[in-house]
C-alpha cells in the first residue's frame, strides 16, 4: 500500500468519525474482514469479529438514540467530545502506523533521537531503528513528550492520538508540519494522492 493510498485512507476515516464513529470502525473492520479493503497493519484490530460485532451494536444503539428527546442531546454531547480523539486515533493509525513520519525525520537527521509513546505501534521502534535512529518510549501526554524532548534532544515525538512534536517547532506538536511532511515525502516518491 502506497503512502498516499495511507493518507487518503486516513483523512477518510478522521472524516467518517466526526459523522459516525461506531458506524466508522464497523465498516472498516467489516470491509477488511472480507477483503474489500487492504488496511494498514495498525487497524488489523478492527477485523476482530469483537471488535466489528461491539461496534454494529454500538452502532445501532446511536441511530436509536438519536430518535429519543433528551438522550440524543446527552449522547450528541459525549460524542462531541469522543468523536475527534477516535477520529484522530484512526488517521493516527493509517497514515503512519509503522513510523514512517519518523523515518524521514530521521532521513534529514541521521542517529536522532525520536520518542513515541507507549501506546504506539511495536513497529514504531523497529522502523526508527532501521533507519539508524534512537526510539524512546515516553508516557501519554504532551507534558511528558516535551520534557523529555528538551532532556534528550529529540528531533521528533510522536502520539498514537495524532500528535506530533517537532523540535525545531520549540517542541510544540502541529499537524500543518506532519501534513507539509508526509506530503513532501510523497513527493519525493513520485505517488500522487489518487
Amino acid at each position: 500500500m502506497t503512502e498516499a493510498h495511507l493518507f487518503a485512507i486516513g483523512v477518510l476515516l478522521a472524516w467518517l468519525a466526526g459523522i459516525r464513529v461506531y458506524l466508522t470502525v464497523f465498516g472498516i473492520g467489516l470491509a477488511g474482514a472480507l477483503g474489500w479493503l487492504d488496511l494498514p497493519q495498525a487497524l488489523h484490530v478492527t477485523q476482530s469479529p469483537w471488535v466489528i460485532g461491539v461496534s454494529g451494536a454500538l452502532a445501532l444503539v446511536e441511530f436509536f438514540a438519536d430518535k429519543i428527546p433528551g438522550v440524543d442531546t446527552g449522547w450528541d454531547l459525549l460524542h462531541t467530545l469522543l468523536r475527534v480523539p477516535a477520529g484522530a486515533f484512526l488517521a493516527a493509525s493509517a497514515m503512519s502506523p509503522d513510523g514512517h513520519l519518523a523515518a524521514g525525520m530521521l532521513a534529514a537527521n541521521p542517529g536522532a533521537t525520536i520518542l513515541h509513546n507507549l501506546i504506539c505501534s511495536r513497529a514504531v521502534p523497529e522502523v526508527v531503528r532501521e533507519h539508524g535512529g534512537i526510539p524512546v518510549r515516553t508516557k501519554v501526554g504532551h507534558s511528558y513528550i516535551k520534557q523529555i524532548m528538551a532532556e534528550s534532544g529529540a528531533v521528533f515525538g510522536g502520539e498514537h492520538s495524532a500528535h506530533y512534536y517537532f523540535r525545531d517547532n520549540y517542541r510544540a506538536d502541529s499537524g500543518i508540519i506532519a501534513t507539509m511532511l508526509v506530503l513532501e515525502q510523497l513527493s519525493q516518491a513520485g505517488a500522487a494522492l489518487s
